[in-house]
């Protein structure tokens, strides 16, 4: 059987198969898989009282499947075949009727067992796999960082090479694909109550941090009890500032480890990648979101590395980087990132 059969059969059940929303995979009994539904989904918001699909303890592992932020009828008028259009894209679009004020099709709920307010969850990203063999990048008029120069719309459909890990943009360019979930979050505080999907906050939500790749672990403060995890906005790659409101856009399956830590405290998202410690600001003003993600940094040196604040802030200066994550989504993000390579291990 040629790759590419086991490529399709795979894809196949992947869709095709029925949700059981609380379904362990093999003998352990602590790895489950979630698959996307009109029931095991949310549209466009993140909300404290959503009741969960999958409820698990911590410690346990999650495979979800997630699907593309976009919808069908925007493939088919952009000439993808409608055989290639993914079947729960269809059923939710047609199906789910409680939506916005976001775009994004969330896979979730997940309740995690012991997580209360004040607690952090660790969020370990194990695994990302492509679920189709495209992506898409558009823009359309009134979004994105230029939203006057570019006052029409235009889709693009981008055929990704799993076997070589690129996307080809166009004769003569192609992309290295990083796949990465755009949107990682869990319930905002309960004095909000019902929040969009689209700005990213305290609670994480739609990051679209390009450094949050497979083998990276993401730290997000915890408000609600049992934490709500929701994932999807599936990208194979994008720039940062991600300037036309969409990255490689696409569907992803992930495989996700969740520990509650209860002797963490934090009051924004950190990450950690295999190189990396990440800190992380959101805010409408791109320099109050900078002044965020360096003041986290300042602390994490303090707390984590146990530098004095003096040499917390020069040692910012001088060895971390900031980065402009997205420019486009009602809060700038902004992250900073400073290499584990300049601490000295014993």
């Amino acid at each position: 059987m040629t790759r590419h059969v086991v490529l399709a059969t795979f894809l196949f059940v992947c869709l095709a198969a029925p949700l059981c929303a609380q379904q362990p995979v093999g003998s352990a009994g602590q790895i489950y898989q979630l698959k996307p539904t009109p029931k095991t989904v949310t549209w466009g918001y993140y909300d404290p009282k959503t009741p969960p699909v999958l409820r698990i303890q911590s410690g346990d592992t999650v495979e979800i499947q997630t699907l593309i932020a976009s919808s069908p009828e925007r493939f088919e008028s952009a000439r993808v075949p409608p055989d290639q259009i993914e079947q729960p894209l269809r059923d939710i679009f047609n199906q789910v009727k409680e939506k916005g004020p976001g775009a994004h099709v969330l896979t979730g709920p997940i309740y995690i067992e012991g997580a209360e307010k004040g607690d952090v969850l660790e969020v370990r990203i194990q695994k990302i796999q492509l679920a189709i063999p495209y992506a898409l990048n558009a823009f359309s008029p009134g979004r994105g960082f230029l939203p006057d120069d570019y006052p029409y719309a235009k889709t693009k459909v981008i055929p990704l090479d799993e076997k070589r890990m690129v996307a080809h943009f166009a004769d003569g360019i192609e992309i290295p694909v990083r796949p990465f979930f755009g949107s990682m979050g869990i319930a905002p505080p309960e004095v909000t109550g019902r929040i969009s999907s689209n700005p990213p906050w305290v609670h994480a939500g739609n990051l679209d941090n390009k450094d949050l790749v497979a083998g990276t672990t993401l730290f997000i403060p915890i408000h609600a009890r049992g934490a709500l995890f929701e994932v999807g906005d599936g990208h194979a790659g994008q720039g940062d500032g991600e300037v036309d409101v969409t990255a490689l856009e696409t569907s992803l399956i992930g495989t996700f480890q969740f520990i509650v830590r209860k002797d963490m405290h934090l009051r924004w998202p950190r990450a950690e990648t295999p190189t990396h410690y990440i800190t992380m600001g959101m805010h409408p003003d791109l320099t109050e979101a900078t002044k965020i993600a360096v003041r986290e940094m300042i602390d994490f040196l303090m707390s984590e590395k146990h530098l004095n604040r003096d040499d917390a802030y020069m040692l910012a200066s001088v060895a971390a980087d900031l980065h402009i994550t997205e420019l486009v989504d009602g809060n700038d993000g902004v992250h900073m990132m400073i290499p584990k390579s300049i601490f000295a291990t014993k």
